[in-house]
């Protein structure tokens, strides 16, 4: 399937791996998606200078076809980072967190691709001016850190859509092709999964983050800790003592130590998936096993390919 995505990045199919700290802070995954014909994304977030530079080099090595790497710019030491991408010449840049304005021209010069993630028309549109050359469009159902404004994937999409024209990655409440194909009839040239590619064998994460992942329905994550920078994430001991601590109104500052006293790495490397931040999607609920990356990849096309031919027949039958 041909799209303005898939002609933009040079990929075989419109599916893009969520860049996700520590679960593709390590070279598996992301080669393992951009040898299936996705987009492998490299999480720089939580990695210090000399071992992103070490993956980068390990990544290239792996794969002969095109990935990403995910990089917030509002983290210490990004200009390191940006130096170490822009050395290796990284193919595409997924920006969060942070205005691509400064960045654009010197990556736009090695012919980098710059995609800026969003959650809002607002910063879509921010981001569309500043001369990105796509956008990844999330909506509340997604992992990590999804808009508090509680507006579905499928809604804030389309909002963007009705007004940026250059591409839209979707994401956010998707785990098979199905939900890919009906993201792309809404005008999305791509769709990013996250927790669909958490669990995998390569997404480098602890064993009990991922049965707490696979165990999860669709009703338990929980947007958590909105007086700070919320999260979706696992309905657990830690988010019960946020949600106790937004109803006995405690001041702001107890507020975020309590908030940043728990961590995306207590979870995801230590294992502790009470008081750790566990981060996952609603579509965790979809998701019934851990496969290998290459075989999730190959189910996604497969069921891709069933979905946009079951609207073919719907189209035949209603002509």
């Amino acid at each position: 399937m041909k799209t303005r995505i898939t002609k933009l990045l040079g990929i075989a199919h419109p599916i893009v791996q969520a860049g996700m700290s520590w679960a593709s802070s390590s070279v598996a995954l992301p080669a393992a998606v951009s040898n299936a014909g996705g987009l492998g994304v490299l999480a720089a977030g939580p990695l210090r200078t000399p071992d992103f530079v070490r993956m980068l080099g390990e990544l290239a090595a792996a794969t002969d076809k095109p990935f990403a790497v995910n990089i917030p710019l509002y983290r210490p030491g990004v200009q390191d980072l940006l130096d170490a991408m822009h050395q290796r010449r990284v193919p595409v840049v997924i920006a969060s967190q942070g205005g691509p304005r400064a960045h654009l021209q010197r990556f736009r010069d090695i012919g980098a691709t710059w995609i800026q993630v969003v959650s809002t028309l607002e910063h879509a549109k921010k981001a569309a001016d500043a001369g990105v050359d796509a956008l990844i469009v999330v909506g509340s159902e997604a992992g990590g850190h999804p808009p508090v404004n509680d507006v579905s994937t499928l809604v804030t999409v389309r909002r963007v859509l009705q007004e940026v024209s250059i591409p839209v990655i979707a994401g956010g409440g998707v785990a098979d092709g199905w939900g890919i194909a009906a993201l792309l009839a809404l005008g999305a040239d791509a769709v990013q999964l996250g927790t669909r590619f958490l669990l995998t064998e390569e997404a480098t994460v602890h064993a009990n983050y991922k049965a707490a992942v696979l165990e999860a329905d669709v009703h338990d994550t929980v947007l958590v800790g909105r007086r700070s920078l919320p999260v979706r994430g696992l309905r657990n001991a830690f988010a019960q003592a946020i949600f106790d601590a937004e109803r006995d109104q405690v001041p702001q500052e107890d507020y975020e130590a309590l908030f940043k006293k728990s961590t995306l790495k207590q979870a995801a490397l230590d294992g502790d998936i009470e008081w750790g931040k566990v981060e996952l999607g609603q579509s965790a609920g979809l998701v019934q096993r851990i496969q290998p990356a290459a075989e999730v990849m190959a189910q996604l096309v497969r069921e891709l390919r069933e979905a946009t031919e079951r609207m073919k027949t719907m189209g035949a039958v209603s002509a």
